[in-house]
């Protein structure tokens, strides 16, 4: 394991967000399209996990996105912003948040 400052951590921009919407993408199994509210705009994003949860999963969850990372072509489509997950036996397990928290929150 690597050593990050504390400097290089505050460098990341996490934030509260609230999935809009998300939709299958044609001929991709494992990805889904994802419209999330992160306060002071909405991003488009691409999740993983499409052969564990159906979309409607991610509908009105509140999530923890990356917002500042580099944006990505992820099939077909621009990504902009990673949500965060564990990583558990290969499957994908979302960190969401149990209280109302107002989307664009900085998570610190």
């Amino acid at each position: 394991m690597s050593i990050v400052s504390l400097e290089d951590f505050q460098r990341l921009d996490l934030r509260i967000g609230k999935v809009l919407k998300a939709e299958r993408i044609p001929e991709r199994k494992k990805i889904y399209k994802l419209q999330i509210d992160v306060g002071t705009q909405q991003i488009q994003t691409i999740a993983g996990g499409a052969e564990y949860y159906p979309p409607e999963y991610f509908q009105d969850r509140t999530v923890i996105v990356l917002l500042n990372l580099q944006p990505k072509i992820i099939g077909g489509i621009e990504s902009k912003g990673m949500l965060l997950a564990a990583d558990f036996r290969g499957k994908p397990v979302w960190l969401t948040v149990d209280e109302e928290v107002p989307a664009g929150t900085k998570v610190r």
